[in-house]
């Protein structure tokens, strides 16, 4: 009978336990593969001659399958490492597209609210300057609201109303017989709307322009107004 020697199986053995090993090291910086390994299977090598007939075929599978496990562990190595990398890939990429989407987002919110406070300025100065009113002897309540309709941001008319409508009931000649408060707005002393215009007494839009002002001076907007007097009961 001849001698047939198991060798081919113990090196492919040893070989594809090198290969895992091989893996570990590129994994860890070493890139030089180690001959040791080969040395030490073709060191041990048992030929198959010297194992009994009954055997052979059970060392032949048990050679077979510890190479296809070693493959197998290499391979899932493998696999994770790949997985690893494309999922730290992944998390770069969306860290980046969220701060992006971040700054693309501020940057929105701040163009909107200089847009806006450009506008409100925008109103602002064109309402001050609205005291193109021919002058009349007298005015009605309409005529008086109509007025201020013309002069106060469209967002600010209602709160500068419902402060005239509790201080003067749009009485443009209101006056106060204890304090001397004078006008829509009730200004104390009513001689402090003369800044507007020498008309302040007889003119309704004088009065406006010149509410219109203080409120805003004071409390950023007749809204700002309205709320403290909702509070106090007085501006």
């Amino acid at each position: 009978m001849s001698r047939i020697s198991v060798r081919g199986f113990a090196v492919a053995s040893a070989t594809a336990v090198t290969t895992v090993g091989a893996v570990v090291g590129v994994a860890s910086g070493n890139t030089q593969p180690s001959n040791d390994n080969f040395e030490a299977a073709s060191a041990n090598t048992t030929l198959l001659a010297d194992i009994p007939v009954g055997q052979q075929a059970q060392v032949q599978v048990s050679s077979l399958t510890q190479q296809a496990e070693a493959q197998a562990a290499a391979a899932d190595l493998a696999a994770q490492k790949s997985a690893e990398e494309a999922a730290r890939i992944q998390a770069a990429k969306d860290a980046l597209a969220k701060k992006a989407a971040a700054d693309e987002e501020a940057e929105k919110a701040e163009q909107e609210r200089k847009e806006r406070e450009e506008a409100e300025r925008a109103s602002r100065t064109e309402v001050r300057s609205a005291t193109a009113f021919a002058p009349q002897s007298s005015y009605s309540v309409a005529e008086v609201q109509a007025m201020a309709r013309q002069m106060i941001p469209g967002d600010q008319f209602q709160c500068f109303s419902n402060i005239v409508d509790h201080e003067s009931s749009w009485n443009y000649r209101a006056t106060n017989a204890s304090s001397g408060a004078y006008g829509l707005v009730q200004a104390l002393p009513g001689s402090k709307m003369a800044s507007a215009g020498a008309d302040w007494r007889t003119n309704p839009a004088t009065q406006i322009k010149w509410g219109l002002n203080y409120m805003n001076e004071r409390y950023g907007s007749p809204c700002g107004a309205w709320d403290f007097w909702q509070a106090n009961n007085w501006y």
